[in-house]
C-alpha cells in the first residue's frame, strides 16, 4: 500500500458511510498516475475560531478535518484578513485587498473611500481571479456558498471564471430556507438574501434547506456534470457556517446539550490544556482572557448564562455539521477514484466573531420586532442569535481579541493542506498569508497567472508567494524575514516582518498608537515593546509606509472610531433582553 493510500484509509468519519476511506483502497488508477494534474478542493469556513477544531484543541467533533490535519500539514501561523470579504478578495486574487476592490467591506465603505481605486466594494476588473486562471489552464471550475465579492450578475462567480456556481452573494444570511438577510435598513421591510445560480437570481427551496447541506449537495452535483471530461476540477466550497445567525438542525444541537453550561473560563482552560498537549503552544503561554469591557461569566444572571450556553451549543452543532459535509465531498471524490490525486486546502476567513450586526443600520429594531431569540428557540428558523465576545475570545485562545481587530485574534486562523506530495503528518509554524494560496495552487496545477495584462487589459500581478515548497518539506519558510506584510481595515492597522509585528487599534481596544510585539515569543501580544525597542518600531513603521504606497491604502483619521459593527458595545444589553424573552407563539 502506498503511503498516501495508507493516509487515505484513516480519513473516515463515523457519521458518513463506512466505505468512505476503507483500508482496501484499489490500486493506483489513471486518475492518480504520475504527472497528472491534481484536482483542487478549496474549503473556507466562515468566522471559525482558531481552537474550534479538535486538531487545534477544540472539543467539537470534527473527525474529517482532524484527520486531514493530522495526516496532512497543520499550519499554526496562517493569516487572513480581519473581515470576510477582504479575505475572499485576497484568496481569489493572490493580491492585497486594497488593490483588488475590497479596501474596506462594501457594507462599511465611507464617503471618503467611495470611488477610490481599490475601494469599489467588489472584486474589481483588474483582477484575473483564480477560477479564471485555472479554467484557462484546462480545469473545470465550480463554487458553492458565500461569495461576498459583488452583488450583481456582472460581479457574480459566473462572470469571474466559474463554470458552475450556486452562491449566496452577500455577507451572511439565514441558514434555513426562509432566505432572510442579516442587515435591516427599515424594520418594516425584512432584509432578503440574494442567491444566484450560474449568475441568475434564484429563490432557494423553502423546505428542507440547510446551508451547509445544500451547498454540499450542489457541489457534488456540479462535480458529477463533467466527470467524464478527463479534466481535473477546481471546487470552491465556501460555507456560511458557523457565521451568525446561529442556526443548526436539532439532531446536531442535541449532541451538545449541557456541554457549555459552565461558561467561558472553563472552556478556555480545557482548550488551552489540549493545545499544549498537542504541541501547539508552549506550557508557559500567557493567555488573553478578554477585554475588560466585557463581563465575566460569573457576573451573568442564570438566565443570561442559559442563553449564552445555548448559543455556544448551536455554534458547536454548526461546526460539526460542516465537518460532516466535508466528509461527504471527500467520500464522493474517493468514489470516483480521484482522491489520491486531490489537493485539499481548508481555512477560516478570519477570527471568531465577537462583534454585533445589531448596531448596523436599524437591524436591532428588526430583530427585536420579528425574531424569537428566547433561549429554547435559538438555533431554529425565526431566531437570530449572535456568538458574542465571550465565546469568540475562547474561540481565539490564547490570542488577543477577535474578528475585526488586527491583533492575532482577528487574523490568525486554522489552515490545513492535504494531498499528493504534501509533507504529511507535520505541524508547520512559519508565517503564511491568504494571498499565498492562489500562487500555491497555480504552481500545483501547472497554471500560469497572466501577469500585468489579460485580454488586452491591465491586470494586477500576484503579490503572494507559493507555499508549495514549504508544504512539501523542501523549504523552512514561505518568505524571508526582511519582507513586510501589511493589513488595514476600518482604520485598524498592522504589519508583520519576520518575528516582529506592529499593531494600531483605537481606544479602548488598543492604545491609539503603534504597538510592537515579538509574536514568536509573545503570540498573545501581552508585552508591548514599543517603548523598549524604538529602533525596531521605527523599522517596521518604515515598512508600513512602503506597504501603504504599494497598495494605495487610505489612512483616514478617526475611521476606527466609527460607530457600528466592529465597535459594538451593546451585546450584553441585548443578551439581557433576549434571555428574558418568553417563547413567542407560532404565527
Amino acid at each position: 500500500m502506498k503511503p498516501i493510500t495508507r493516509r487515505l484509509a484513516t480519513l473516515c468519519t463515523p457519521v458518513v458511510a463506512t466505505a468512505m476511506f476503507l483500508p482496501a483502497v484499489q490500486a493506483a488508477s489513471p486518475a492518480s498516475a504520475p504527472g497528472k494534474r491534481p484536482n483542487i478542493l478549496l474549503i473556507v469556513a466562515d468566522d471559525l475560531g482558531y481552537t474550534d477544531l479538535g486538531a487545534y484543541g477544540g472539543e467539537i467533533a470534527t473527525p474529517t478535518l482532524d484527520r486531514l490535519a493530522n495526516t496532512g500539514v497543520k499550519m499554526t501561523s496562517f493569516y487572513a484578513s480581519p473581515f470576510c470579504s477582504p479575505t475572499r478578495a485576497m484568496l481569489m486574487s493572490g493580491s492585497d485587498n486594497h488593490l483588488v476592490g475590497l479596501g474596506d467591506m462594501a457594507e462599511l465603505i465611507t464617503g471618503e473611500q467611495k470611488g477610490k481605486p481599490g475601494y469599489e466594494g467588489y472584486l474589481n476588473e483588474r483582477v484575473v481571479p483564480m477560477p479564471q486562471v485555472l479554467k484557462d489552464a484546462g480545469y473545470r471550475t465550480a463554487m458553492v456558498g458565500k461569495w461576498h465579492l459583488g452583488l450583481t450578475e456582472e460581479q457574480s462567480p459566473a462572470a469571474r471564471g466559474f463554470d458552475y456556481s450556486y452562491a449566496m452573494v452577500q455577507g451572511g444570511a439565514s441558514h434555513w430556507g426562509d432566505q432572510s438577510g442579516i442587515v435591516a435598513f427599515d424594520p418594516e421591510k425584512p432584509p432578503k438574501a440574494i442567491y444566484r445560480e450560474n449568475g441568475k437570481s434564484i429563490q432557494i427551496p423553502r423546505d428542507g434547506f440547510y446551508s451547509s447541506e445544500a451547498f454540499t449537495d450542489k457541489l457534488i452535483e456540479y462535480l458529477k456534470k463533467d466527470e467524464r471530461s478527463g479534466k481535473p476540477f477546481f471546487g470552491y466550497l465556501a460555507f456560511t457556517a458557523p457565521h451568525w445567525p446561529l442556526q443548526a438542525p436539532e439532531v446536531d444541537i442535541a449532541k451538545y446539550e449541557g456541554r457549555y453550561k459552565e461558561g467561558y473560563d472553563k472552556l478556555r482552560k480545557e482548550r488551552l490544556e489540549r493545545m499544549i498537549k498537542l504541541g501547539l503552544l508552549p506550557a508557559d503561554t500567557k493567555v488573553y482572557e478578554g477585554h475588560p469591557n466585557w463581563p465575566k461569566w460569573d457576573s451573568l444572571t442564570p438566565a443570561q448564562k442559559e442563553s449564552e450556553a445555548r448559543r455556544m451549543t448551536v455554534y458547536a452543532a454548526m461546526v460539526e455539521n460542516m465537518d460532516r459535509q466535508i466528509g461527504r465531498v471527500l467520500e464522493y471524490v474517493k468514489s470516483t477514484g480521484q482522491l489520491d490525486n486531490t489537493f485539499v486546502f481548508f481555512m477560516s476567513d478570519n477570527g471568531a466573531d465577537g462583534n454585533s450586526v445589531y448596531d448596523v443600520a436599524r437591524t436591532r429594531e428588526w430583530i427585536h420586532k420579528d425574531m424569537d431569540n428566547s433561549t429554547p428557540n435559538i438555533g431554529k428558523e425565526g431566531s437570530f442569535a449572535e456568538y458574542g465576545p465571550g465565546w469568540a475570545q475562547v474561540g481565539m485562545t490564547p490570542f488577543k481579541l477577535y474578528k475585526s481587530f488586527l491583533y492575532e485574534g482577528g487574523i490568525s486562523v486554522p489552515a490545513i493542506a492535504w494531498g499528493p506530495g504534501i509533507d504529511g503528518g507535520k505541524v508547520k509554524r512559519a508565517f503564511a498569508h491568504v494571498s499565498d494560496v492562489a500562487p500555491t495552487i497555480y504552481e500545483l496545477a501547472g497554471a500560469r497567472h497572466p501577469g500585468t495584462s489579460y485580454n488586452g487589459k491591465v491586470a494586477l500581478p500576484v503579490r503572494g508567494k507559493s507555499m508549495l515548497p514549504y508544504l512539501q518539506g523542501k523549504a523552512d519558510k514561505v518568505r524571508g524575514d526582511t519582507e513586510g506584510v501589511g493589513w488595514e481595515l476600518g482604520g485598524r492597522k498592522a504589519l508583520r516582518k519576520g518575528d516582529w509585528k506592529i499593531v494600531y487599534s483605537n481606544q479602548p481596544w488598543g492604545t491609539g498608537e503603534w504597538e510592537l510585539y515579538n509574536v514568536a515569543q509573545d503570540r498573545s501580544e501581552s508585552r508591548n515593546l514599543a517603548a523598549q525597542n524604538p529602533q525596531k518600531l521605527g523599522e517596521l513603521i518604515v515598512a508600513w509606509k512602503d506597504y501603504v504606497a504599494e497598495t494605495g491604502t487610505l489612512e483616514l483619521e478617526g475611521l476606527a472610531n466609527r460607530p457600528g459593527y466592529s465597535n459594538a458595545a451593546r451585546y450584553y444589553e441585548d443578551l439581557a433582553i433576549e434571555a428574558a424573552m418568553p417563547p413567542r407563539r407560532a404565527k
